[in-house]
């Protein structure tokens, strides 16, 4: 089986110059709001890891070492309610993008197999379909791939990037139901759980695939995504792990091992100690908290609607109203504000209309793109 030609498809963001250009030339300078990627510090008991574990002449090994197994396995047991995790069944990846991507391949999925993934969601679930040479099916609906045997992967997104809505566990189980009456693997991204803003989720936490509710007592055919990226600051270090059934983690760690797809040892260190303290992940939430309260007032005086994002880095605006406003309307009259967002068209169809505003600008950002907001005059 060959891989998919993927040479013909345009990296989404690189059409976002000229909005990039005209934002910039404001007098007050860029805002940037598009890509969601950390600018506050790494936290001192990460790179103080990081460091100690900066010998590393031998090879690190591609299962992680225990501790870090281990770590994910409290990990689950202590913030996610996954109390029955066998740490056998955690598999470190070099950032949880490239799991995405290469899942359905890694899988041995080709033509005639279809990969379902959410109508609005980031493009790499698309793409990776693709990739592998299987057919990607963009829905929400249960209803509509139940029962299909040529459905061979799930992917669920809770939260949501962009829109960040939370699925609820009811939800959950039905696609752990009808997946496993057509012997289909769930996955789900969980990149951005200890994000929860409104409730139930911010004090309840947000629901995971592996928890008993959902799982109804067996992993089986169940895998979660996880990343340090949002809740630690690690964009950079590429740190993140997937885990679930303990006989799909098997069969993913031995094409690991052939394709040299191994998370270096420093890394490795210093994800156990991420994932051993909860003091730096609440001081983040909280300052994320603060930046989205302030963007989300300043977008509401400006006449943008927020729905969903419930969780997560973002917030998924519209125009007010209930004209089909383009989603690049928006973005060009932001990009005159000199604040530059997402188009939501970069996340599917259903995307048009909104634009993802992302939280992750520094304070002295955000508090200028929220008085842009404020003083700029309505946009609806």
């Amino acid at each position: 089986m060959g891989l998919a030609d993927l040479s013909g498809l345009a990296y989404p963001w690189d059409t976002l110059g000229p909005y990039v250009e005209r934002a910039r030339a404001h007098p007050r300078g860029l805002v940037d709001l598009s890509i969601g990627t950390p600018v506050d510090p790494t936290p001192v008991v990460v790179r103080e890891a990081l460091a100690r574990a900066a010998d590393a002449p031998g090879y690190p090994t591609t299962h992680g070492t225990p501790a870090l197994r281990e770590a994910v396995s409290a990990w689950f047991a202590r913030r996610r309610g996954v109390p029955d995790l066998d740490p056998a069944a955690v598999l470190p990846t070099i950032g949880s993008k490239e799991l995405v991507g290469l899942l359905p391949s890694l899988l041995r999925l080709g033509p005639g197999d279809v990969v379902v993934h959410p109508r609005t969601a980031y493009p790499t679930y698309d793409v990776g379909a693709r990739l592998a040479g299987a057919t990607p099916l963009a829905t929400d609906d249960v209803e509509e791939w139940a029962g299909r045997p040529d459905v061979r992967l799930v992917w669920v997104n809770s939260p949501s990037n962009p829109t960040g809505r939370v699925l609820d566990a009811a939800h959950l189980a039905r696609v752990v139901a009808a997946a496993r009456e057509i012997g289909a693997v769930v996955a789900s991204d969980e990149c951005y759980a200890e994000l929860a803003w409104t409730e139930p989720y911010a004090s309840g936490g947000v629901p995971s695939l592996l928890e008993p509710a959902v799982a109804g007592g067996s992993h089986d055919g169940l895998l979660v995504a996880y990343s340090l990226s949002k809740q630690s600051n690690l964009a950079g270090y590429r740190a993140a792990f997937v885990a679930g059934d303990a006989r799909l983690v098997a069969d993913l760690l031995a094409t690991r091992k052939h394709l040299g797809m191994i998370v270096p040892a420093p890394v490795q260190a210093a994800t156990v100690a991420a994932l051993s303290d909860d003091a730096h992940v609440a001081a983040q939430r909280e300052t994320y908290a603060r930046r989205r309260d302030l963007l989300l007032g300043a977008l509401g005086a400006s006449g943008l609607v927020t729905d969903h994002s419930e969780a997560g880095l973002y917030l998924w605006a519209r125009r007010a109203g209930g004209g089909a406003t383009d989603c690049w309307e928006t973005v060009s009259a932001l990009a005159d504000l000199g604040i530059l967002v997402g188009p939501g068209a970069f996340y599917g169809d259903a995307g048009a209309r909104h634009v993802r505003v992302a939280l992750t600008a520094s304070d002295e950002r955000v508090a200028e793109a929220a008085a842009r907001l404020t003083d700029g005059g309505t946009m609806v």
